[in-house]
């Protein structure tokens, strides 16, 4: 049997990070992604790269555009969008995330493209929504998480909030959105015959990614503000440090149910009855006190073997790892979340698995992020139906 997205074809004119992870999602699932750069510069992305990165492959553009293929073209020239709208043409998603006003200028706006392709789905990726005064401000994934609520209930009270979420959460659930609103038009698309305009932004999707704290304010008018793990309403819901400086966290939403067992898997029966502590009213009341106890109680172990007698009976826990940790980590390697890649230029390498199992159409990780430019001549050619003599003067004419 086939992938689920086999026979869908995605024209991704998409740069940096939440454009192209959504087109990611739908080439690891099967669709035929051709990923379109300019032809001068390209994707900003390629140039992204951390200290801790291998010398041969630069993480930030490999682990966005793995299983495309990759084409420039100088949609500045009539002959470059001649071979977009050809493209348009046998296609059946065409995604962009550049600010709003590009595309129109471009010429390859939806009112555009849809006259070329009816069936087209038009995807758009903004920051800040093509309405309101700030729609077309520049957007970047930082800039999101502060605008949309997050880092004001991040980190402890006094303190200033962490200002960068080095994974780029907001740029990864805006592309996470992205791809749904995708397949929920595909989806449409399969019913009615009809394409339409598809349109996220990372504000939008961190309105939604926030909203059990923003749904909040608007029912009561009173904003989530910071909580100091010191003072959290629930104790035996917080994170603590062992003896080896390693930190646990612990999630007993319902603590009563598991206050006994607990008390007796770290050794301190004596808490179980105690009136300070004995109910969940107590234990909020007495937040600060139970813990700080526990925080000089869990300093007398190592974290290995805390887990150990937390998880004998049932305690609802989890190791705080680090990426070192994560790749070893036995769950994550029994799910297949890392696999083993041959890649073209680097060799043996891991890559980071897909989350998503379908048992009869799985999705697969079959080709590294394109280098620049290196399928020109096959997608002219085999998918746009030019000629070898026509791509030669494409080349000459700087067009690709």
């Amino acid at each position: 049997m086939g992938m689920a997205l086999e026979g869908i074809r995605v024209l991704d004119f998409t740069i940096w990070q939440q454009g192209p992870v959504a087109t990611q999602a739908l080439a690891d699932m099967g669709a035929e992604v051709i990923k379109i750069e300019e032809r001068v510069g390209g994707d900003p992305g390629r140039g992204l790269i951390w200290r801790s990165d291998q010398t041969v492959l630069a993480t930030y553009f490999e682990c966005h555009n793995r299983n495309k293929r990759g084409i420039t073209l100088d949609l500045r020239k009539d002959r470059g969008k001649e071979v977009l709208y050809r493209l348009v043409e046998r296609s059946d998603v065409f995604v962009q995330n550049l600010r709003p006003g590009v595309v129109e200028r471009l010429g390859v706006d939806y009112p555009a493209l849809s006259k070329i392709n009816p069936r087209l789905i038009y995807a758009s990726a903004t920051g800040w929504g093509s309405k309101g005064p700030d729609a077309r401000k520049p957007s970047f994934d930082v800039l999101a998480q502060g605008r949309g609520g997050m880092l004001s209930v991040s980190g402890e009270p006094d303190e200033p909030p962490p200002l960068i979420q080095v994974n780029g959460g907001a740029d990864w659930v805006g592309a996470m959105v992205l791809a749904y609103g995708i397949m929920v038009a595909l989806f449409n698309r399969e019913r009615t015959g009809r394409g339409q305009e598809v349109e996220v932004s990372l504000l939008g999707s961190q309105t939604w990614y926030g909203q059990l704290g923003f749904q909040r304010y608007l029912f009561s008018g009173k904003a989530p503000r910071r909580v100091s793990r010191n003072a959290l309403g629930n104790p035996v819901y917080n994170i603590y440090q062992a003896g080896d400086e390693k930190w646990i966290v612990l999630a007993m939403l319902q603590s009563q149910r598991h206050w006994a067992n607990f008390c007796k898997a770290i050794g301190r029966e004596e808490l179980e009855n105690d009136p300070r502590f004995n109910s969940i009213e107590s234990r909020r009341e007495n937040a600060a006190e139970l813990t700080s106890l526990l925080d000089a109680h869990f300093l007398t172990k190592p974290r290995a073997e805390w887990m150990k007698r937390l998880e004998e009976v049932d305690i609802p826990c989890a190791a705080v790892q680090d990426y070192e940790d994560l790749a070893h980590d036995p769950q994550v390697l029994a799910n297949d979340y890392i696999v083993d890649f041959d890649h073209p230029v680097a060799g043996a390498v891991k890559l980071v698995g897909i989350p998503v199992k379908l048992s009869e159409t799985p999705g697969s990780i079959r080709m590294p992020a394109p280098e620049w430019g290196q399928h020109n001549m096959e997608v002219l050619i085999e998918i746009a139906g030019y000629s070898i003599e026509e791509v030669a003067r494409f080349m000459e004419e700087e067009v690709i």
